[in-house]
């Protein structure tokens, strides 16, 4: 029979919005997988998923309602267990034969070929291929359980489960209905369009006319990326003809275009006099409660118009206009109660709300953390030259809006409340711009906190955490890390290297422990844990693991691999070891340096330094002397953080170490030359290593 297009589609009650692309892609997917491995679809087939929010479906082309029949072999068992002395099929052959269906006259058709060390009896047997027809609903069915779906309801009388109540099940194959039950529903060609704006139940010819005839006769775009792509053009449009501009859009986008199946989109306003208050609080109301789309001006300021995306199109829209602003309304004039309310408390005065609030019940409240936040940004302040006082007053009420009535109805915009009611309170810019600033970065690709005062907070915010937490011995495992502490040594190590900020990284995680109350932090070894933690992160972070572009993986190694405490200092190391890779002797170097940290690994005891005196060969005398000329020039270009000429200086020594290698041997029978060689190497290997361990680009 002719292969022909397939469609399955679940008809549902509203799904989750956030879940939606993820389930009718799986849904297409595993299904497509089943018809393939059923050999009823070819390995490339094209299919098309549908994903809105009352149906999840997809349609496959080229499915065939048969798969080809194929020939199997299968291997029965050894010829001296399967046949008597004359060559007749023993009891055990007979009931292997039976439980397989194989008839009796079959056995001379058996092929006795060799298996291992036995020979042994083989049948082969042409199999049909699977029908669609019997196929199909168990295909569904094992998709239907593969969606990512944490929790399942019931529904009506029946015991078929799934994340919202399924009402229908539509099974065609090219014009023809498969038969066909899943969750307690018979398949059929009838499907629903728009709750509202379709006639009710639509009849779908056949496959290939599902998605013209929901969009014609059910008011339906039942692609998500079709749909999405038409509010966004609607909101582009839209907002071009007012003149103003969209701002950051992209998530809600794709949360709305899982709540609509046919989007128009209308204009809304409210009071100008909300403008008043601040446009961030504005702003997530209207995205986070109300799902609209507020409107910018060139310069980003919040103008008091909105965009609505309707799941009705109508000739008059003016109710739904009117009736959405209408219900905004009540949103904004809550979040101008708080903003008032709040303005009349300052942040100074809400420090003793603090005391009650627990930040983890080992580490204290959120105002003993405060306590420890202000003595470490004052403390890094210093090192950096920043406004001590400015850091430490920053610090001091960087977590004072949490208990705020604005944060409490919206957490997100912790921080950035407590710069707005800093300002109002008549705290200088510095100091406010910190108190926001200090969780920055909190995302791959998020701005830096701006300035040292800022940059002090914010490290201080995060090395306490990691520090606190580490020190209590609540590290990140596998997937769980429920206090973000990937991210705090993310957000430390970004604003250590690209601010860049002159800081030792293991001073900075003493400091922090120093904070703590003697006892507290029971944990072994905590601090080299931390450490160990943080630069397996900046590994992850220069391989580009967070922003899908990195640096060479043994380059990173070599500059890792010394564990370097000034993170500021990483690049340029970087930038230095790839230049140095590039010269025709860094192989050779690299190989040598990796056979003298062999040879001292095995040598055992600390060689001492090498006695002119004791050196013998010519070889090891020219090395000695090319190092003791070259060290001063080589440790005063890493003084000056020039690492690629420190590199290119330890390149010229190549001749003598390979000429070294070549004439001298270095475990020789004499104690004291013995010693003296290995001293030398020991020697040579502290030079070669001074930017990075150059033995790690050795194949």
């Amino acid at each position: 029979m002719t292969a022909r297009t397939l469609l399955v589609e679940l008809l549902t009650e509203e799904l989750p919005p956030k879940a939606l692309p993820r389930l009718g892609e799986t849904f297409a997917t595993k299904i497509v997988d089943g018809l393939k491995a059923r050999g009823l679809a070819p390995a490339d087939a094209a299919f098309r998923t549908y994903a809105s929010p009352r149906r999840l479906a997809v349609t496959v082309a080229k499915v065939a309602a048969e798969g080809a029949a194929k020939e199997v072999t299968e291997k029965l068992m050894p010829v001296s267990v399967a046949l008597d002395a004359e060559g007749r099929p023993t009891p055990a052959l007979q009931k292997k034969m039976t439980a397989k269906g194989i008839a009796p006259e079959a056995v001379a058709a058996f092929e006795r070929r060799m298996d291992g060390k036995a020979e042994a009896l083989f049948h082969t047997a042409v199999v049909p291929g699977a029908k669609l027809a019997e196929v199909l609903a168990d295909i569904v069915q094992d998709a239907v359980k593969a969606l990512p779906i944490p929790k399942v309801m019931r529904w009506g009388d029946g015991e078929a489960t799934f994340v919202r109540p399924v009402h229908k099940l539509t099974m065609l194959h090219g014009a023809d209905v498969v038969p066909g039950r899943v969750l307690d529903l018979d398949s059929d060609r009838v499907t629903r369009g728009h709750r509202f704006m379709s006639r009710g139940e639509i009849e779908i010819a056949t496959a290939d006319a599902y998605e013209p005839t929901l969009l014609a006769e059910g008011k339906v775009i039942p692609s998500f990326p079709d749909r999405r792509d038409d509010i966004e053009r609607q909101l582009l449009a839209e907002a071009a003809k007012q003149g103003a501009l969209l701002g950051d859009y992209a998530d809600l986008l794709d949360e709305v275009a899982a709540l609509v199946e046919h989007p128009t989109v209308y204009v809304g306003e409210f009071e100008p006099e909300f403008l008043d208050v601040p446009q961030e609080c504005l702003i997530l109301t209207m995205r986070a409660n109300q799902k609209y789309f507020p409107l910018f001006d060139g310069e980003g300021r919040l103008l008091n118009r909105f965009l609505i995306v309707s799941n009705m199109r109508v000739a008059d829209p003016a109710n739904i206009i009117t009736g959405n602003a209408r219900v905004v309304r009540p949103r904004l004039s809550d979040a101008r109660f708080f903003f008032e309310q709040d303005k009349k408390y300052k942040l100074e005065t809400r420090l003793a709300r603090l005391a009650p609030v627990v930040y983890h019940n080992k580490l204290g409240s959120q105002l003993e953390r405060v306590e420890r936040l202000e003595a470490l940004a004052g403390a890094i302040a210093a090192q950096l030259g920043a406004d001590v006082a400015a850091s430490k007053r920053a610090a001091l009420l960087a977590k004072t809006d949490l208990v705020t009535d604005m944060v409490g109805e919206f957490p997100e915009l912790q921080g950035i409340m407590g710069r707005y009611y800093a300002l109002a309170d008549g705290e200088g810019q510095v100091v406010a711009d910190a108190i926001q600033a200090h969780y920055q970065p909190r995302f791959a690709g998020d701005a830096l906190p701006a300035g040292n005062v800022a940059a002090a907070v914010a490290l201080a915010d995060k090395l306490d955490a990691l520090v606190g937490f580490f020190g209590i011995g609540m590290v990140p495992t596998g997937d769980r890390d429920p206090f973000a502490l990937r991210r705090a040594a993310l957000g430390v190590l970004r604003i250590l290297m690209e601010a860049p900020l002159p800081l030792e990284l293991p001073k900075l995680i003493d400091t922090a422990a120093a904070g703590f109350k003697p006892g507290l932090l029971t944990a072994e070894g905590f601090a080299a844990q931390l450490q160990d933690f943080m630069f397996e992160r900046l590994r992850n972070l220069l391989r580009g693991d967070e922003t899908g572009t990195g640096r060479d993986g043994a380059v990173i190694d070599a500059v890792l691999a010394l564990k370097p405490a000034r993170i500021d200092l990483v690049p340029a190391k970087l930038a230095a070891v790839e230049a140095f890779r590039a010269l025709p002797e860094a192989e050779a170097l690299a190989a040598a340096n990796k056979r003298i940290v062999n040879i001292l690994k095995k040598a055992g005891a600390a060689p001492g330094e090498p006695d002119v005196a004791l050196l013998q060969e010519a070889a090891e005398k020219a090395l000695f002397h090319r190092v003791v000329e070259v060290a001063p020039l080589v440790r005063s270009h890493v003084a000056n953080e020039d690492y690629t000429e420190a590199l290119r200086v330890l390149a010229g020594l190549r001749a003598e170490v390979d000429r070294f290698f070549e004439d001298v041997m270095v475990m020789a029978e004499e104690p004291l030359t013995r010693q003296n060689r290995l001293a030398l190497l020991a020697q040579l290997a502290g030079l070669m290593n001074e930017v990075a361990d150059i033995s790690r680009l050795s194949a």
